[in-house]
C-alpha cells in the first residue's frame, strides 16, 4: 500500500502526472466479512474530490473518477484511437462499484490501495494495485491490459489512492466487498430464479438481460442500465461470475436504489435470481483452467474446474456450499496443497 501512496504523492509533487418494515420483513442486513485474523477494522474516511485543486494531479484524480464511470468512454472497444481499446465491452467499471466505488456492500473501491500490494491465490503471487487493476480489464471488461504508464491507467491509481488517503495500512473497511448473507442448505434455484429476474429486475435490465444502451443504436455510448449476460457482458472469468459474489450484490443492491440496510430480495431470492443470470451465456475466457496454482485455495463457487474436492461443477457453481467446504477442510488438513495439474 506504502509503495502505491508514495509513488502518487511523488509524481504529483513533481508534477509528472500528465422503504419500511415489509422490506425489513423480506430480507436481513448483511453481515460484514470477517477479517483477517489480526486485522482492524475501520470506518470510512474519504476525502472529497471537489476539494482537490485544480492542478495536475487534482485533474488526474477527476479523469480517473471519470474512467471509473464511464470506463466504455476512454478505453472502451469503439474509442476513437485504437490503441486505446483495452476494454472488449462496453461496461463501465462503476456497474459493478457502485457510487464511484464508494458504496458499503457495494463492491466499494475505498481501502483499495491500503489493500496492495497483496498475495493472489488465483496467480500464486503479489499483485500491485495495478495488477488488480488489469485482472478486471481482463476479465469484468472481457479485454486486455493497459500499461503502467497509460494516462487511463495512471488516473484510476490516483483516484484509488485519494480514496485511500485516510485508510491505515492493511486495516479493513467496514462494509467491504458484496456482504455476506446466510447460504441455503439447498442448490440455488435458476428456474425459481427466472421469475424473481422478470418480476424484479427485467424492467430495468430487459427481459433478455440486454441491459439498456444511453443511445439505443450504439452501444459504444455505454449503458444506463448494463447488461448481465450476453456478448456485452463481463465474461465468465470475473468476479461477479461467481454465485456467492453476484447473489450478495444483488441482496445488498438490487434493485438499483437498495442499500444494505433495508434490503428488498429475500436472501432466498437472491440467491435463486443469481443462479438464474449465472446459468445464462456470456464471453468465455480462455485459460481459465490454468487459474489457482493450489486448486486447495480456488474458492468454492470458481464457476469452471479443476476442482480437488470431486465435486461437480454444477455444484460449484449453484452449491449447496457446505459439504464442498467440508471436503475442502480435510483435505488441507490431509494434503496442506493440491497442485493444479494443468500448470505442470
Amino acid at each position: 500500500m506504502g509503495q502505491h501512496r508514495a509513488h502518487v504523492g511523488l509524481l504529483a509533487a513533481v508534477c509528472l502526472w500528465a422503504g419500511g418494515a415489509a422490506a425489513w420483513a423480506q430480507g436481513a442486513p448483511a453481515v460484514p466479512t470477517p477479517p483477517a485474523s489480526g486485522a482492524r477494522i475501520v470506518e470510512w474516511d474519504i476525502p472529497e474530490i471537489s476539494t482537490l485543486p485544480d492542478d495536475e494531479f487534482g485533474r488526474l484524480v477527476r479523469f480517473g473518477r471519470s474512467v471509473l464511470e464511464a470506463t466504455y468512454a476512454h478505453v472502451g472497444p469503439a474509442v476513437a484511437d485504437p490503441a486505446m481499446r483495452f476494454a472488449g465491452n462496453n461496461l463501465a467499471c462503476g456497474n459493478c462499484h457502485l457510487n464511484d466505488g464508494r458504496k458499503k456492500f457495494g463492491l466499494p473501491l475505498v481501502a483499495a490501495d491500503a489493500d496492495y500490494p497483496t498475495y493472489s491465490a488465483r496467480t500464486a503471487r503479489d499483485l500491485t494495485l495495478a495488477d488488480r487493476v488489469n485482472q478486471c480489464m481482463i476479465r469484468s471488461m472481457n479485454g486486455r491490459p493497459m500499461p503502467a504508464d497509460a494516462r487511463p491507467m495512471q488516473a484510476l491509481l490516483a483516484y484509488l489512492t485519494v480514496l485511500s488517503a485516510n485508510i491505515p495500512d492493511d486495516a479493513k473497511v467496514s462494509g467491504a466487498g458484496a456482504g455476506q448473507m446466510p447460504e441455503l442448505d439447498r442448490a440455488a434455484d435458476p428456474v425459481r430464479g427466472a421469475g424473481i429476474f422478470r418480476a424484479q429486475c427485467a424492467d430495468c435490465h430487459g427481459v433478455s438481460g440486454e441491459g439498456v444502451r444511453r443511445n439505443g443504436a450504439d452501444a459504444a455510448l455505454g449503458y444506463g442500465v448494463p447488461p448481465v449476460w450476453g456478448p456485452d457482458s463481463f465474461n465468465d472469468g470475473a468476479g461477479m461470475s461467481r454465485l456467492m459474489t453476484l447473489a450478495n450484490f444483488a441482496h445488498n443492491n438490487m434493485p438499483n436504489g437498495t442499500d444494505w440496510l433495508m434490503p428488498l430480495l429475500s436472501p432466498a431470492d437472491a440467491w435463486d435470481v443469481a443462479a438464474f443470470v449465472e446459468s445464462q451465456s456470456r464471453p468465455a475466457l480462455a485459460g481459465l483452467e490454468r487459474d489457482f496454482p493450489d486448486l486447495l485455495r480456488k474458492p468454492i463457487d470458481a464457476p469452471y474446474g479443476p476442482y480437488a474436492d470431486g465435486f461437480s461443477a454444477a455444484q460449484h457453481k449453484y452449491g449447496p456450499y457446505g459439504p464442498i467446504r467440508a471436503e475442502i477442510a480435510r483435505l488441507k488438513a490431509e494434503k496442506g496443497s493440491v497442485p493444479n495439474p494443468n500448470l505442470k
